[in-house]
């Protein structure tokens, strides 16, 4: 059966992955017969991949990791497969399970040092797992570039080798893997750029690891999360019959002037695509003509003067969702038009221009935490740095994921780290890990219409994590679904197509 709930996208880290095998171990599984399977699904990946007469070069190090890689030497050995193996230090060192593993191997131990990849067609990495804490370096990183520049066919085992598992990030040379295998639950460094790519194709492998002990109350409580629909499906707005557009959420969307028509009516589009029954843009007077005479004429207009203006016409509107920013304008009174948003009681995106405002106003820092209502920050790397570059405690962070968290505990905002790994991140400690997406999203608009959608869902009442979860998602494969060539204008249209999924 098929694990269909959230904990099934639930994302270890390395210090929870090896929690979750220990408890394993005390519920009665050897710890032998984990590596045995985990061993078997390496050797699984390369008998899928080798043809007749090919090499398999085994790179095994002096832990668990290397254990693994001796289970598939044998396994491949056993299958008639033309093996080499090689370990580093001595095979004396190695202890409990993947000393267990060694004694199995009846072949030859080769030293790293003279082994050449290159006359190998595959290339087994078990040298180092998820939890490798320092640089590759000397014969290593050597051995490592070898590989690298040999070409050929390598699988990893849990992680490349210099990859970190909780980060996804690199201190030095790293195996580039065209196969990682895995076992359980994957880690945020499987899909953490780089990490992500020197992964390639990720393989997840079952060896026996029960979720019910593993998340039994008092154990792991998962809060990273791959980001896929079964996180949010529950939440997505499910309008009944009779509804009308009021009850379906309000969405104002704040616009600037003559120069910004664009950028704001890509938001307010998204955010009807995406079920809300009503938006309204509120903009400058002297960009009102031309916010009307362009469509959908679906669309509404007000205009505004200034921040009490701004203020006002949202009071005079039944508002379920706000989103400040897009083409918003970096003078003084697009400034007072966020700080009327932060001390407003809409729930609200801050995208874009709103997110430089908040970044220059020490006064606004700490806005967002005391807003009754839910805040969602959307910003790109150069936005999030100039909102949290100086912020306490973020030269202590490494990696994307724990940066994310910071802000999001530190903000009291829900936030969403724009990128190809994007992540969102809610103040009580969850986080997912986006997958969905194309560099085709790297298009003017593209962060607009993200926006929308997140105003759009927050309107129809989604809680803002699960909101944010799910238009990321949602973005992510309209991107993917129109490739290349796609315009942020065709992403709103691309949600009709995906919402079909929904609706079985």
């Amino acid at each position: 059966m098929v694990d269909a709930s959230p904990a099934a996208l639930a994302l270890l880290s390395v210090a929870e992955m090896a929690a979750a095998d220990a408890a394993t171990v005390a519920a009665g599984t050897p710890g032998i017969v984990l590596m045995d399977k985990a061993g078997r699904a390496v050797a699984d990946a390369v008998t899928r991949r080798i043809r007749p007469g090919q090499r398999v070069l085994v790179l095994c190090g002096p832990g668990n990791n290397g254990g693994d890689g001796f289970v598939a030497a044998r396994l491949l050995a056993e299958r008639g497969c033309r093996v080499t193996l090689a370990l580093v230090g001595e095979p004396a060192a190695l202890k409990g399970d993947a000393a267990l593993a060694a004694e199995s191997w009846t072949g030859t131990i080769e030293a790293i040092e003279g082994v050449e990849p290159a006359r190998h067609d595959i290339v087994i990495d078990a040298l180092f797992g998820a939890g490798l804490t320092r640089p590759l370096s000397g014969e290593l990183a050597t051995l490592t570039e070898r590989v690298n520049a040999a070409g050929r066919t390598v699988i990893a085992v849990d992680v490349p080798s210099g990859v970190h598992g909780d980060t996804g990030l690199t201190d030095g040379p790293a195996i580039r893997a065209d196969e990682t295998v895995t076992f359980f639950r994957l880690k945020p460094g499987h899909l953490l750029y780089p990490g992500r790519a020197l992964c390639s194709v990720v393989t997840l492998a079952d060896i026996g690891i029960r979720p019910e002990i593993v998340f039994a109350p008092g154990r792991i409580e998962p809060l990273v999360f791959r980001n896929a629909p079964t996180l949010w499906r529950a939440r997505l707005p499910d309008h009944a019959a009779g509804v009308h557009k009021y009850s379906r959420g309000a969405v104002a969307v704040a616009a600037g002037g003559l120069s910004g028509v664009g950028a704001p009516r890509l938001g307010a589009r998204a955010a009807l695509r995406i079920g809300a029954g009503l938006a309204t843009i509120i903009c400058r007077p002297e960009a009102l003509a031309a916010h009307a005479g362009r469509g959908p004429d679906a669309l509404m207009q007000a205009a505004a003067a200034d921040a009490p203006a701004f203020e006002a016409a949202l009071s005079a509107r039944k508002l379920d969702a706000l989103l400040i920013g897009p083409a918003l304008g970096l003078d003084a009174e697009a400034c007072s038009w966020v700080e009327v948003a932060l001390r407003g009681e809409a729930p609200c995106v801050f995208d874009a221009d709103a997110l430089t405002h908040i970044g220059a106003q020490p006064s606004f820092a700490d806005l967002p935490r005391q807003r009754t209502t839910p805040s969602v920050l959307t910003p790109h790397e150069g936005e999030f740095r100039r909102v949290f570059g100086e912020a306490q405690g973020f030269e202590h962070e490494r990696g994307k994921l724990a940066r994310v968290r910071q802000a999001a505990r530190l903000t009291g905002a829900v936030v969403v780290l724009k990128g190809p790994d994007t992540v969102v991140a809610a103040p009580d400690g969850r986080a997912a890990i986006n997958d969905t997406g194309s560099p085709a999203l790297a298009t003017a608009g593209s962060g607009d219409v993200l926006g929308g959608i997140v105003a759009g869902l927050l309107a129809q009442k989604m809680p803002a994590f699960e909101a944010a979860c799910a238009a990321v998602w949602l973005h992510g494969r309209a991107g993917e679904k129109l490739g290349m060539g796609l315009i942020a204008d065709d992403l709103p249209e691309a949600l009709l197509q995906l919402w079909a999924i929904f609706d079985d």
